[in-house]
């Protein structure tokens, strides 16, 4: 009987997040696009996501599609976007001129920054309101459940990603969150695949 009312209340409860889940996507979508600057071409989450990453610095695009768990045409699309909107600029790498170094243009830092935390500020709020254990539960809670839900060809990247050097943390209220917060409902968003093809980086 007690077995029957714990199985009761676990699916109550996936049937909550899996109602949550949607309406959380589709709510950050609206308010990414509300803080997003002028642009020839749309931008979404995964745009957030990529200048989130290469706020704390300049990444080759294999580093950046493998930080973010993305195929390399996806990524190259994501970024032809960008660079269309001047908000990354792509540089051949002195070291090996077969791969493409992405970095946020210095006179447009401010600009990315201030769309950057407009963006996530939701999440920033709510945080605010847990306290630093809550907080790791709940990013750790979305790890495992991202990690369940890769594919397995993707979890090699995914575990690398993790070990990559932190980014600069945002901060609301004293309290840091990961940059790649912004990535809650990334991968729901609609976004053209493969559009530059040819673009280095590899």
């Amino acid at each position: 009987m007690a077995d029957e009312a714990g199985g009761s209340a676990h699916s109550a409860l996936c049937l909550r997040l899996m109602q949550l889940f949607p309406r959380v996507a589709r709510g950050m979508r609206r308010w990414q696009d509300r803080s997003a600057p002028e642009s020839p071409a749309p931008l979404g989450p995964r745009h957030v996501a990529a200048l989130e990453q290469l706020r704390g610095g300049p990444l080759t695009v294999s580093e950046l599609a493998a930080r973010l768990g993305l195929s390399l045409p996806t990524v190259s699309g994501v970024l032809a976007d960008l660079g269309r909107a001047g908000f990354v600029d792509r540089t051949p790498d002195p070291a090996d001129r077969r791969r493409t170094i992405v970095a946020i243009p210095p006179a447009q830092r401010a600009l990315v920054g201030e769309w950057l935390d407009g963006a996530a500020s939701p999440m920033a709020r709510v945080l605010d309101r847990l306290n630093p254990a809550e907080q790791q539960a709940f990013l750790k809670a979305m790890d495992l459940l991202e990690a369940e839900l890769s594919p397995p060809d993707r979890s090699a990247g995914a575990l690398r990603a993790r070990a990559a050097p932190a980014r600069p943390a945002l901060t609301s209220g004293g309290i840091q969150q990961e940059a790649d917060a912004v990535r809650v409902g990334h991968d729901v968003a609609y976004v053209r695949d493969g559009r530059e093809a040819g673009v280095r980086g590899h």
